[in-house]
């Protein structure tokens, strides 16, 4: 399964049915589970662990030293979990000793051709990454999160489960869960309501988010008031619990 003109080192832990393509170097760190396709011409370094199933294309890199002036070569980590797929030139750094030291992928994310995901960030499962969608360190992304095309988010920047961000948009403060984000810089839009009915959301919890939505940016509520209703709202509707967590937990402030 191991074209003979890659480079794999031979302290590299591959389960027995992993392929790998010519011309593909993977480091002596690496630990890759069953069931994963590695294209020619991709570049695993660095302590990375890649779980089941995944699929990586030609010319990516996975687990390089992060962009970042302050790393000094200490050893971080990168864990990827199962069924991802990382398409063309897709680049993804390992963490760094001024945060967790680990970037964290969770499992059956998208990242299409020329995406990256820089040095500590975390991001959910089911995911999808539009094509030169960029991240910048220490971001992170909710379960079901979609970034359209050219977009890209500021570090440290925390991002909802199911919320939209635009094609060319630019993220410079945190997007609640549900929320399209469009402009730049980012501004909430609407709710993602077409992604929540994909997933399932009955009518009327999307009836409830939007009310949510509502009270959040359209009704001239300072910001704790209007958690003040959001929480009393989520006594009786759960999907709103998450909306209220996040807020609790928001570093950057919110786009408004």
């Amino acid at each position: 399964m191991i074209d003979p003109r890659a480079a794999v080192a031979p302290q590299a832990r591959l389960a027995d049915d992993v392929s790998v393509g010519a011309f593909s170097i993977i480091g002596p760190d690496v630990e890759i589970g069953p069931g994963t396709s590695i294209g020619p011409h991709v570049v695993i370094a660095g302590v990375t662990r890649i779980g089941a199933g995944n699929r990586i294309f030609q010319f990516a890199s996975i687990g390089d030293a992060p962009q970042d002036r302050k790393y000094k070569g200490e050893p971080t980590r990168l864990e990827i979990g199962d069924r991802n797929v990382f398409r063309e030139f897709t680049t993804v750094n390992r963490g760094t000793t001024h945060d967790r030291g680990v970037t964290r992928i969770g499992s059956d994310n998208l990242f299409m051709a020329y995406t990256h995901v820089a040095h500590d960030c975390t991001i959910g499962n089911q995911v999808v990454m539009a094509n030169c969608a960029t991240l910048g360190g220490h971001v992170e992304l909710g379960d079901w999160v979609i970034m359209a095309g050219l977009s890209a988010i500021h570090q440290f920047t925390k991002v909802g489960a199911h919320a939209f961000i635009a094609n060319n948009a630019a993220v410079t403060r945190d997007v609640p869960p549900y929320v399209m984000a469009v402009g730049q810089p980012a501004a909430p839009h609407s709710i993602n309501s077409e992604g929540l009915k994909r997933r399932g959301f009955t009518p009327g919890q999307i009836r409830t988010l939007r009310n949510a939505y509502r009270i959040l940016y359209r009704s001239d509520l300072k910001l704790t008031d209007a958690l003040g209703k959001l929480t009393e709202l989520a006594k009786e509707h759960d999907e709103v619990q998450p909306l209220v967590e996040f807020i609790g937990t928001s570093t950057r402030s919110l786009v408004r």
